[in-house]
């Protein structure tokens, strides 16, 4: 065996068993909210194994397949609804940044990146807030209603917001639901439960293309890839099913909670670096 392999070798060690419960858990945080169990899983496999970040960060991608899945039959067969209008052209856009998102991944400054992932957390929780407790400034699209039924808006519109997002989850795996359900219901009107649905419909063919472009790159391990992907199964199942049976304005609840919960874990992180 070369150096370089028993060097990746030495550095996927790790334990399956904890890696498994990572992929559970992970997996109910992302049926619930539609993605973004990456938040978990990059911190759990940067814990648990000694992989580069890079590496961390694309395992974490390819392990969005089987999460993403699972997902979109639970909310098919639960009864949710999927908002194709909306839906395809992200998909679209979103395959394209599963492309691009990993070849950037190298380049783009780190810093600035969890800046911006920051930001967009605290404007999402308090939207959601805002929405179960406050006046409801923010509870219709901030597109009116004309751009929204013209297809020559909503088409390239969608198409560059699934870019922009899709390239985000394909570079960093942290589960593009963080930010394409927000966009999905803050740009388009879409309702939370769909947004949910639609965002893991969304993610399929983004997290094929990006998971195989890591793999070919050396910066993913399909080994703790797949265990996550396979393991999470379970736990979005009853994620999803349990989204669909909550009221919006609880889930809404729960998703700002959630989103102040990992931009608190990412300012903690940017201080720590200093």
């Amino acid at each position: 065996m070369s150096a370089t392999g028993t060097d990746l070798e030495r550095a996927d060690r790790g334990s399956p068993a904890a890696i498994g419960t990572v992929g559970v858990v992970g997996g109910i945080v992302g049926g619930l909210i539609g993605g973004g169990a990456g938040v978990l899983y990059v911190p759990a496999l940067d814990r648990f194994t000694g992989m580069s970040r890079a590496r961390v960060h694309g395992t974490s991608t390819l392990s969005q397949i089987g999460l993403c899945v699972a997902g979109t039959l639970t909310y098919a067969v639960g009864g949710g609804a999927i908002d194709l209008r909306v839906g395809l052209g992200m998909m679209v856009g979103g395959t394209l940044g599963g492309w691009i998102g990993p070849r950037l991944l190298a380049r783009a400054s780190d810093t600035l990146l969890r800046v911006l992932l920051i930001a967009i957390l605290v404007l999402t929780a308090a939207k959601f807030a805002l929405d179960a407790f406050g006046p409801p400034l923010f509870t219709h699209a901030l597109v009116s209603p004309a751009l929204l039924a013209d297809p020559w808006f909503v088409v390239p519109t969608t198409v560059a917001v699934g870019v922009v997002v899709g390239a985000w989850s394909g570079a960093m795996g942290l589960g593009g639901g963080l930010l394409a359900v927000p966009a999905m219901v803050l740009l388009f009107g879409v309702e939370l439960h769909v947004a949910a649905g639609t965002s893991l419909l969304m993610f399929i063919p983004n997290s094929v293309v990006g998971g195989w472009v890591h793999v070919r790159q050396g910066t993913a391990s399909a080994r703790w890839g797949w265990l996550l992907g396979l393991t999470a199964a379970p736990g979005v199942i009853a994620g999803a099913l349990l989204g669909l049976a909550l009221d919006a304005a609880v889930l809404g609840l729960v998703f700002a909670t959630f989103a102040l919960l990992m931009a608190v874990r990412e300012i903690v992180a940017l201080i720590r670096r200093g």
